[in-house]
């Protein structure tokens, strides 16, 4: 089973910017359904953004147009670039394949 680990997370103003990396210990290549969920104290987990069944990127109307998920198949890896940054978007970051967490996440705190 290809487990995932988390990274790229910190302490953040808002307005700024952070990537995160989730790489994975097996090849990602043939994973179609893959993305980003997040969860704050007190609330739900909920999907930043995914690739879903091999199509088009998908976002949580919440973080269109400020976030951007990409992968790279050669380097197992995950990608959440985060620009503009909001206080609302503290929580720890998770990445998920087929819509399970397999990793520990990564803490990603917006605050002046």
């Amino acid at each position: 089973q290809v487990q995932l680990v988390e990274s790229g997370g910190g302490l953040v103003q808002p307005g700024g910017s952070l990537r995160l990396s989730c790489t994975a210990s097996g090849s990602i290549s043939s994973i179609y359904t893959i993305g980003w969920y997040r969860q704050a104290p007190g609330k739900q987990r909920e999907l930043v953004a995914g690739f879903i069944g091999g199509g088009t990127a998908h976002y949580a109307d919440s973080v269109k147009g400020r976030f951007t998920i990409s992968r790279d198949n050669a380097k197992n890896t995950l990608y959440l670039q985060m620009n503009s940054l909001k206080v609302e978007d503290t929580a720890v970051y998770y990445c998920a394949i087929d819509r399970v967490i397999r990793g520990k996440g990564t803490q990603v705190t917006v605050s002046s």
